[in-house]
């Protein structure tokens, strides 16, 4: 079970946040006497450009907003990691045919690149050209490249292993002495215990070779040392597995402290995303505890620390409290942040109230200064790091610096020397206080600014430095590149002369009262309110669910018997008449108070999923959410599509076309999305006028039944929405038989749909239409290209979250046979670290299948699977040892089968089924589209081009490029299929509500009542 809350709520205004750093900044900050002191900087930088490599000069080169920058972005990201000459020509032309390298500078090294590159893409092959020359120029080309990007890699990699990168870094104290590195053995998180214990045993190798060099008896800040990423160390480092975390990951990071510690050298646990940050500090602390019992003396355990969150002073002011409680003095280093993007993209889709991260840049530096303020004034419990290449922020710190290290001395301030202006120039010059923290910079950048700053002798410098393999690291790179290389960046703008120092150096310190982005409500633009989220790493979030899990009772529905089944359509006929004729709007109202209310109810709602449909609590988030989604955006649509459209036509009749409703609509919602299906059918029926019978899954008539008296709240009446609660054999099917039916909205299986179709067409009187959302062989394509660990997790997610039990579920993944072996043998490795169990517990991963209907199914394709492929182990100690009581409990699995072909049925559970593929990818979607469903694809590559193609080849409804392929979002990612998977339109798109309404045009004849007078008018 998670922990309580050590830091403030993380979803607040930055502006109230901001301000408060402003008025703390200005006792101790004159902006204009620290700028002059960067001035010198910039211009000898500028005088003296670095190397075309160094990253100020690239970017000037290529910058990332180019297409040039983002080509070579790309392919430095890519390139290195594929193991096949085809699709590493595919990928070099995809990339290189897009931008224009003619023109760019003067540069020697620039010149010989740009040529280089020129050339390159006239030999490389045009869309549909085979011919031999064609591919052994291409060949050559590529060669070329791979040694261009692997070039390119040194100039921010030290070295390929620790013996390498402490070569690198003699070599570089040679020209700057006292220069001091941490190694940081870079590569992504862990996603299988495997790769954990690879990492962990490369931290280990590294503190022995740093050990071997450092000097136990001099100050540990003064010896190289080590940078750690927790979430590398374990594959499950998120706050849901909170007691796994302490139990497992503490003495595996213990042990690498005692190393350290024996050592004399530092170890920084770097800073991870805002969703771990709280898990980042119970790990912390219970290691500040185990330094302070075992180790009291050493000095050099340390934390990074992201300026970019909002919560970054409590955040420092809470690890200077640890460094007291515990008698310690930690090093922190603080960084701007490196996850800014993904950061607001998760507030968004999760419907945050507000972003955890300043949205303004410039709000990041104030929040930066205020932090490195609070950190200076620490001395006795922080030693301060900072790391960044702005030249303002640099001059700013020293200037701090100085000032504290006055009032520490008791003394006044120094006399100034500065010219007129006001700028005391001897003041931020003269710091004093060599010893009392460091400046930190990224190896490979910001090499031009620290050459003038490292001029002043008291000043120390430590060189965060990545170790590792080209292929590994350059992911790394490129995430630097976008963070750097962003216009607004101080990098960016240094080599931009176009720039002037004025603008460059402009003061950080001033508030926007607005965020630069919309919140996360305003995701949709004012006329909906996009529904709100609960982060569950937040105790004040999670706290209102465990206490409707204890409250909640599932209501009984009490079952219908088929026989009556002409009362509900009589009363549902009855009132239509009036149904039909409340104005849009007032309908639309209505669903939009219901939206507000199943809102206000979410923590309700969420325990019936969670008892009755055996949902984990991020899916029932998820689910209430879509359901409130469903309801605003079907009453906007229906507001939208409902107004007459006046036609053209001659002169004296007028034409309007309008929608009005059909009739009695039957609504069948399965048992897998019990609420959201359920309430996105109705809401769509009623949206438009028609009244609703709606007969939900047995197994969860209670979450139907709750929906229903929520919306009778909200004012529909009685009539207008009726629940029918009994099984579809009998009751279903009497209801699409019932004459006076006039459309029937299904979602199940394939096999049900047709049986109601069928149905519908032998009934007597009018044509009904059907609204069918089925299942599908779910496909997910991954070529030799695309980035391992974000294969694993998009399958890991697609194919067992849930239980495997959603319509859009993976269900088989086709992997090119040059990175199969890999990227099976991650998921065989990240399944055995899926917590299987109860879903009332924050931590499970896989709850039970829906009933034993379900589970016996299932059963029964394990058993077939089983003895005709190839069983790929992944089941863990824990996982096999999940508790017998519960029922109907499926522990995820994965086979590999021999051909596609062997693929014939949906297995609606957690099972995966994998294939290679070599060759032409485009074959694997001919034989995808073979299969006749057409509801989900996954596309995993880097390849542009190639991701465009196979998606428009493909006879797929829902096609997700380079992410996961379950969780569509209402109004952003419309959902439904074709073929075998449905009838279409796509619930929550703008063509959707059309499918439920007639359409009518009312012509009138405007002469026939004394001729047309405006026409008249208009003449005379």
């Amino acid at each position: 079970m998670p922990q309580q809350q050590r830091l403030p709520f993380p979803y607040r205004p930055e502006a109230g946040i901001v301000s408060s750093h402003l008025q703390k900044l200005a006792a101790t900050l004159d902006w204009a006497v620290a700028a002059p002191l960067a001035r010198p900087w910039v211009q000898a930088v500028r005088d003296n450009p670095p190397p075309f490599w160094a990253m100020e000069s690239l970017l000037k080169e290529y910058p990332i907003s180019s297409a040039e920058g983002l080509a070579l972005m790309r392919l430095a990201e890519a390139l290195l990691r594929v193991p096949d000459a085809e699709t590493a020509i595919a990928l070099t032309a995809d990339q290189l045919g897009r931008a224009d390298f003619d023109g760019a500078s003067d540069g020697m090294m620039a010149r010989l690149s740009a040529s280089a590159i020129a050339m390159s893409k006239k030999f490389l092959p045009e869309d549909g050209q085979n011919s031999i020359m064609s591919k052994l120029g291409a060949r050559t080309v590529v060669a070329a490249t791979l040694r261009a990007v692997q070039l390119l890699g040194r100039q921010f990699v030290l070295g390929q292993n620790i013996g390498e990168a402490m070569k690198e870094a003699d070599r570089s104290r040679k020209d700057i002495p006292g220069l001091r590195f941490s190694y940081d053995m870079l590569g992504e998180g862990a996603r299988t215990g495997a790769d954990a214990l690879h990492y962990l045993a490369s931290y280990q190798d590294a503190i022995k070779s740093i050990a071997v060099h450092a000097d136990v008896e001099r100050a540990c800040e003064k010896n190289d040392g080590i940078s750690i990423k927790l979430s590398a160390l374990h594959p499950r480092y998120e706050d849901a597995q909170h007691a796994r975390v302490m139990a497992e990951l503490v003495p595996r990071v213990w042990g690498l402290c005692e190393m350290a510690a024996r050592a004399n050298i530092n170890l920084t646990i770097d800073a991870e995303e805002v969703d771990r940050l709280e898990l980042s500090l119970d790990v912390f602390e219970a290691l500040a505890a185990q330094v302070a019992k075992q180790h009291p003396q050493w000095k050099g355990f340390g934390l990074a620390l992201q300026a970019y969150q909002t919560r970054s002073l409590d955040l420092i002011e809470h690890v200077i409290s640890i460094a007291r409680k515990y008698g310690l003095r930690l090093m922190c280093r603080l960084v701007k942040g490196a996850y800014w993007d993904s950061e607001i993209k998760r507030a968004q889709e999760m419907g945050l109230p507000h972003y955890p991260v300043f949205t303004h840049k410039h709000h990041t530096d104030v929040s930066y200064l205020a932090c490195a303020q609070a950190l200076l004034a620490a001395p006795d419990a922080i030693y301060p790091q900072f790391a960044g290449h702005n030249a303002g922020t640099i001059a700013a710190i020293i200037q701090m610096a100085a000032r504290n290290a006055d009032v520490r001395r008791a003394g006044p301030p120094q006399a100034s020397t500065a010219p007129s202006g006001g700028s005391d120039v001897h003041e931020v010059t003269n710091v004093g206080a060599g010893s009392s923290f460091e400046l930190q910079r990224l190896h490979g950048m910001g090499e031009g600014v620290f050459r003038e700053v490292l001029k002043n002798p008291q000043i120390s410098c430590r060189v965060y430095a990545p170790v590792g393999a080209h292929r590994d690291l350059l992911a790394y790179l490129v995430r630097r590149l976008l963070e750097n290389g962003a216009n607004s960046s101080f990098v960016h703008q240094l080599a931009d002369e176009s720039v002037g120092m004025d603008a460059l150096l402009t003061s950080p310190l001033r508030l926007e009262p607005e965020s630069s982005l919309p919140l996360p409500p305003a995701l949709y633009g004012p006329g909906r309110p996009n529904s709100e989220g609960l982060d569950l790493t937040v105790e004040s979030m999670r706290a209102p669910l465990l206490a409707a899990l204890a409250s909640t009772q599932v209501p009984v529905a009490p079952e219908f018997d088929a026989k009556l089944i002409d009362g509900p359509v009589n009363t549902g006929a009855s009132s239509y008449q009036k149904w039909s004729k409340i104005d849009v709007a007032e309908r639309a109202a209505m669903l939009r108070h219901a939206a507000d209310a199943m809102q206000k109810h979410m923590p309700m709602f969420c325990a019936l999923l969670v008892k009755e449909a055996f949902k984990t609590w991020g899916d029932a988030v998820s689910e209430v959410r879509e359901a409130i989604d469903f309801l605003r955006y079907y009453a906007n649509e229906a507001e939208r599509i409902m107004a007459p459209i006046a036609l053209p036509g001659p002169t004296g009749e007028t034409n309007m076309l309008r929608l009005t409703a059909r009739g009695v609509w039957v609504c069948i919602s399965p048992w897998n999305f019990p609420l959201a299906i359920f309430t996105g059918q109705v809401a769509a029926a009623l949206a438009t006028g028609n009244t609703v019978i709606a007969k939900p899954a047995e197994q969860t008539s209670g979450v139907a039944q709750a929906a229903v008296r929520l919306l009778h709240a909200a004012g529909v009446p009685e009539g207008a929405l009726q629940l029918v609660h009994g099984p579809g054999e009998t009751v279903g099917a009497a209801l699409v038989a019932a004459p006076g039916v006039a459309g029937v909205v299904f979602t199940g299986s394939t096999q049900v749909a047709k049986i109601i179709n069928r149905a519908l067409a032998a009934k007597d009187g009018a044509i009904v239409p059907l609204i069918a959302e089925t299942g599908g062989i779910n496909a997910m394509l991954v070529d030799s290209s695309a980035l391992p660990e974000q294969v694993v997790d998009a399958v890991v997610q697609s194919a067992f979250r849930s239980a495997g039990q959603r319509c859009s579920a993976l269900r088989l993944l086709c992997v090119h046979e040059g990175i199969a072996d890999k990227v099976i043998e991650m998921i065989q490795g990240a399944m055995q670290e899926l917590t299987v169990g109860y879903t009332a517990e924050l931590s499970t991963d896989v709850g039970p299948v829906i009933d034993r209907e379900a589970f016996d199914n299932i059963q029964k394709h394990l058993q077939r699977l089983g003895s005709t492929s190839k069983v790929l182990p992944a089941l863990s100690a824990r996982a096999q040892e999940a508790p017998d009581s519960i029922a109907n409990l499926v522990l995820p699995a994965a086979f590999e089968v021999s051909s596609l072909a062997e693929v014939k049925d949906e297995i609606f559970g957690p099972v995966l089924q994998i294939v290679r593929w070599g060759g032409e990818p485009q074959k694997v979607i001919d034989q995808i589209n073979a299969l006749g469903y057409g509801l989900t694809l996954g596309i995993q590559t880097r390849i542009d081009s190639r991701a465009q193609a196979l998606a428009a080849a493909a006879h797929v409804g829902n096609i997700y490029i380079n992410r996961n392929m379950i969780g569509a979002v209402v109004g952003v990612q419309p959902f439904g299929g074709e073929g075998l998977s449905g009838t279409g339109p796509k619930a929550g798109g703008p063509h959707y509500l059309y499918r439920f309404c007639a359409e009518q045009t009312v012509t009138v004849n405007t002469t026939a009542a004394g001729g047309n007078a405006a026409l008249l008018a208009g003449v005379a």
